[in-house]
């Protein structure tokens, strides 16, 4: 589709909503899990580190499908990836809502997983696809709205849900949206490239899987083995060892899963780092402040689910806003912005983290959901720009498969480090979720510096490097 043909209609917004609903769906059953967390726990007889697990295995798989939606783009239409995608979302979600028991509960998670996988670059292909280039800014930030409204409903419709109906409610509670979402995306899903006979390589991305894994595995055993443990450093090693491989596999071929070159792009790599730490930061508070206000202060699942519930609304409305924002001013601004309002909300919950209070956590959180709101879709869109049209889907393909693994990891080591606390007093779980969640509320204050550091890299290099970027990549 050329310049000149690209409109916003009612089928683009229709189609972009139907995808979303899907990616939303996700996210929300994600954030209402980590509510039920301590109910899980007392139903199944479980413990932090294997009901964490509900969302660290969701985000692998997320992970693990993502990087094939670029193959995935070239060789089949929009709409059968929509169906087959949303097919596989309901019946994740039917087995999840009927299971008895714990493993099936998993399972039914892991399929949700794989639909979400298809559906959520496949909304951004659309929009990266069909949306005039002077709107690119403000329809990506109604993309984010969509996702981003999640984390704003699902911890405390969750909360209110098992407070009142049970865990299993969640799932039933989707079936409706899922359904309106099937009748929009059969209705205006349009194909607008052609599809190609391109071949998978199936060898690249099984090398691409084991690493992922790996490092998801090594993050959730440190819990309990301790992160020096042999299995660990092992499993870490792995991990590496797999990526590299793929890395090099993947720079020799002509037809690559994911086209690599992306990161000679010095902004786009920036920006994804980001992204990545965003994302990182975001996943660990939404485990951290739930459990916390729970299993320190004692909240009810509902009022600790409502913790998060002001600053996720008012981030999700400013998304659309920050992205008009950067088509009219530029990408630096909203994005700067956005990181120090991230960073102050993390060193106010490393300075308070032994202290906290209900009026607290809403106040500091409304900071971070703020500067998540003007950083994230800002930063896809700038580092998405700096790429060639034929390299967007290999740059979406790389931002959601790390995105969703930088989630994970997040969620695995928060959790690793409040359980290591947990075992080091196990005659105190409110003192040790206490001090494990301050050694976490430190280290998300760390990275959120580190994330500034990358956003200010990417205006650096971005002048010199956008002509480079257009050319080879």
């Amino acid at each position: 589709m050329s310049e000149t043909e690209k409109k916003i209609d009612l089928k683009l917004i229709l189609s972009i909503i139907a995808a979303g609903i899907m990616s939303f769906s996700g996210v929300v059953v994600e954030t209402a899990m980590n509510v039920t967390f301590p109910t899980l726990m007392e139903e199944f007889g479980i413990g932090t580190s294997t009901v964490q697990w509900i969302t660290t295995g969701y985000l692998l798989v997320l992970a693990s499908i993502i990087p094939a939606s670029s193959y995935l783009k070239k060789r089949f239409t929009t709409k059968s990836l929509f169906v087959t995608a949303i097919c596989l979302f309901i019946i994740g979600t039917v087995m999840a809502a009927c299971t008895p028991v714990f493993s099936l509960l998993l399972a039914g998670r892991l399929i949700q997983g794989v639909g979400t996988g298809i559906a959520l670059p496949l909304m951004f292909n659309i929009v990266l696809e069909q949306v005039p280039e002077e709107k690119l800014g403000l329809m990506m930030g109604i993309a984010s709205l969509i996702t981003a409204m999640a984390p704003a409903v699902g911890p405390s419709v969750g909360g209110m849900i098992v407070s009142n109906f049970g865990w299993r409610m969640i799932f039933a509670a989707l079936i409706p949206l899922l359904v309106l979402s099937f009748l929009f995306g059969i209705f205006s899903i349009r194909q607008v490239t052609q599809t190609q006979k391109v071949s998978f390589q199936a060898v690249d991305y099984l090398f691409l899987i084991i690493g992922f894994a790996c490092f998801i595995f090594a993050t959730s055993t440190a819990s309990e083995a301790g992160w020096t443990s042999i299995p660990v450093l092992l499993l870490f090693l792995a991990g590496i060892l797999a990526i590299v491989i793929f890395y090099r596999r993947s720079m020799k071929s002509d037809l690559p899963l994911i086209d690599l070159r992306v990161f000679h792009c010095l902004p786009f790599t920036f920006s994804v780092l980001v992204l990545i730490l965003i994302q990182f930061i975001c996943l660990g508070l939404g485990f951290l402040i739930p459990n916390y206000a729970q299993l320190v202060s004692g909240q009810e699942a509902f009022l600790a689910g409502c913790l998060l519930l002001p600053g996720c609304l008012a981030g999700a409305v400013l998304s659309p806003v920050s992205g008009r924002i950067l088509d009219r001013f530029g990408a630096k601004k909203p994005i700067l912005l956005g990181n120090l309002c991230i960073i102050v909300s993390l060193g106010c919950f490393s300075i308070f983290a032994g202290k906290l209070t209900t009026v607290l956590f809403v106040v500091f959180y409304l900071f971070f959901a703020f500067g998540q709101g003007f950083s994230v879709g800002n930063s896809m869109t700038n580092g998405l720009s700096h790429l060639s049209a034929k390299r967007n889907a290999d740059g979406n393909a790389v931002i959601n498969t790390l995105q969703q693994l930088a989630g994970a990891i997040g969620t695995s080591v928060v959790s690793s480090i409040v359980a290591s606390a947990q075992a080091a007093m196990p005659g105190d779980m409110a003192q040790a979720t206490r001090w494990g969640s301050s050694y976490a509320f430190y280290l998300l204050a760390v990275l959120a510096v580190a994330m500034i550091c990358c956003s200010l890299g990417a205006f650096a290099t971005a002048a010199r490097k956008k002509e480079i970027c257009h050319t080879t990549v």
